[in-house]
């Protein structure tokens, strides 16, 4: 027993040694590390790529911990209970067949691996049990609390049950001590709670958790600790294979965001001095589902929530482009990009944007893009088109000037024409052509006035965004029919998520320049800004229909006048005044 108790103190101090010769696995230099640290830390937050093994090295510490230590109750908690459950398997199909003394530590009998109940039990009393995350799981206790993939877990569970099973503490009965040596004993074992995760957002608790876990780990006084591994360890380490991770870059929908979250270890977010900053925009993201077209729409036949609407009393759309035709290496900054508005009224006589369908397009000719915009405009019931007319954006107004047929489906689309324009009125030579599209000819100033509407927007909450993709994935496979579609059909169906991802990274990354009292806004090299001007021009007109609206709808209107009444045509041709940012006051 003497030599027992002077080999448990050992192993204690060095677990790592301890997993080489008990549980027979060699452990990387990393994972020795990490291992003791587990050991040492109360908090311990372990940011890594996919393909370390966080899941593997949680299952080898909670198995060296419940051995070293006996009576300790191990408590697993993840977004989902499957993953949880997967630190179990690790140690049913991995480290048993190892370790023949592992298997003479496991109570057999009493150790279940199943959906509503998984634990495994060891002979010297100790537990590894797996909990659900949320409030059925109060009333559990535990020495160490494993928490896969926390980021998936709301931080109000965490704080409010889960942290909770921690009130419990680990006393061996030693028969031989008094009460003032069982107390210090007492006080010399800590609890553990262990955060394991991918990246994530930098506007998510996941992010302020390791950033709290730094300040506290620099301090001597604490027991905390922090860490993040991207995937170049993995592949140095041999647990990844770099072929895989070309494969994965060389995808179609390679996302960079995705990339620098799930592999690069990396909190996604902008940098310091940016003129738009990621809280303020990313916290906007509150639209569950986003309008899609009936030709998307369709492949879940039994969903109403992503199909498009009729409109609501009050409610406006706009449907804004702005345009590109050249795709390339050498031009891989050219992109079409297209914003649906919904502009909602609220009770203070304002509009909301709600931004519910995003579409991005390279490489097409005027005409296809003229045909893609007239079917949206026409789909979403739009009341206006908002276009960038100079340069290439001209060829396609002019398209949109004339009726143009669908070849594909034989409609023949009438003429539109300029609202707020009238030189670009006068390109359209049909007559009685709608007038819905809102000509922009940008210029310095009217560009930096879009740029600080945009910010001002997003600021006080007036522009919503679909929400983030992820998140999205656990909404769309609610709806009957999503699980039988193919790969290829549900990423057209997660795009405008996507796409809104997509707008948030070049936000954050525009670069800027203020002279003058204006801002000039431009694209970091090899960067794009297709889809920040398409918003900005979108939510100018925006504002520019909220102040028409409001005077017409305003409090100090009489209720006679509240009642619009179409006026008669009159023949002829009425000329606007040039506003001072270039354009002109539109016809409503």
């Amino acid at each position: 027993m003497e030599g027992a108790a002077y080999w448990g103190a050992f192993y204690r101090n060095n677990p790592d040694k301890f997993v080489e010769d008990y549980l027979h696995i060699k452990l990387k230099r990393f994972q020795k590390i990490l291992i003791v640290m587990m050991f040492w830390c109360t908090t311990f937050v372990l940011i890594a790529c996919r393909g370390l093994g966080k899941t593997y090295l949680s299952a080898i510490y909670c198995v060296t911990r419940c051995i070293l230590y006996p009576g300790t109750k191990v408590c697993i908690a993840s977004g989902r209970r499957s993953q949880a459950i997967n630190v179990l398997e690790k140690v049913i199909l991995e480290l048993k067949p190892l370790s023949p003394e592992l298997c003479a530590e496991i109570d057999e009998k009493q150790t279940k691996i199943n959906a509503t109940n998984a634990q495994l039990v060891f002979n010297n009393t100790s537990v590894i049990k797996v909990v659900t995350a949320s409030d059925s799981a109060r009333g559990n206790r535990c020495h160490v609390l494993l928490l896969d993939e926390y980021r998936l877990i709301s931080k109000d569970t965490i704080d409010t049950v889960l942290r909770k099973f921690l009130t419990l503490r680990r006393m061996p009965r030693y028969e031989e001590l008094t009460d003032e040596q069982r107390k210090a004993e007492y006080a010399k074992e800590k609890n553990l709670t262990m955060y394991l995760s991918s990246a994530y957002f930098k506007d998510h608790w996941s992010y302020t958790k390791c950033v709290d876990t730094l300040r506290a780990m620099v301090d001597p006084s604490r027991h905390q600790f922090v860490c993040g591994f991207p995937y170049q360890l993995s592949i140095s380490e041999g647990l990844l294979d770099p072929e895989t991770v070309a494969d994965e870059m060389s995808e179609s929908d390679y996302s960079d965001i995705k990339f620098s979250m799930e592999m690069c270890a990396e909190f996604y977010g902008s940098a310091d001095g940016a003129f738009f900053e990621f809280d303020s925009v990313s916290k906007n993201r509150k639209i569950k589902y986003p309008m899609l077209p009936d030709r998307l729409s369709s492949k879940l036949a039994g969903s109403q929530q992503l199909r498009i609407p009729p409109k609501q009393n009050g409610e406006k759309r706009l449907l804004s482009a702005d345009i590109a035709l050249m795709t390339s290496k050498k031009h891989n900054n050219d992109a079409t990009a297209i914003f649906v508005n919904q502009l909602m009224p609220t009770k203070a006589g304002r509009y909301t944007s709600n931004i519910v369908y995003a579409e991005s397009c390279e490489g097409l000719r005027t005409e296809d893009q003229a045909l893609i915009i007239r079917r949206l405009y026409e789909e979403f019931n739009c009341d206006y088109i908002v276009l960038d007319t100079n340069g290439i954006g001209l060829g396609v107004y002019d398209c949109l000037a004339r009726d143009i047929v669908d070849q594909d489906t034989g409609d023949v689309y009438p003429a539109l024409s300029c609202c707020n324009n009238t030189e670009m009125a006068m390109r359209c030579t049909t007559p009685g052509a709608n007038k819905v599209i809102w000509s922009i000819k940008a210029s310095a100033q009217f560009n930096s006035d879009c740029a600080f509407m945009l910010r001002e927007g997003f600021r006080s909450g007036r522009i919503r965004l679909l929400m983030n993709e992820y998140d999205a994935e656990e909404l769309l496979s609610e709806c009957r029919g999503y699980s039988s579609l193919n790969p290829p059909e549900r990423i057209q169906l997660k795009l405008p998520y996507i796409n809104t991802t997509l707008l948030i990274d070049e936000l954050v990354n525009l670069q800027h320049e203020e002279s003058g009292g204006k801002v000039k806004i431009f694209e970091k090299s090899g960067a794009r800004k297709d889809r920040y001007s398409s918003l900005s021009y979108n939510y100018y007109v925006a504002t520019q229909l909220e102040n028409k609206l409001g005077k017409r709808y305003g409090s100090s209107t009489p209720v006679s006048d509240m009642f619009v009444i179409k006026p008669p045509s009159y023949t002829g041709r009425a000329v606007n005044k040039t506003n001072e940012t270039g354009t002109q006051a539109p016809w409503f």
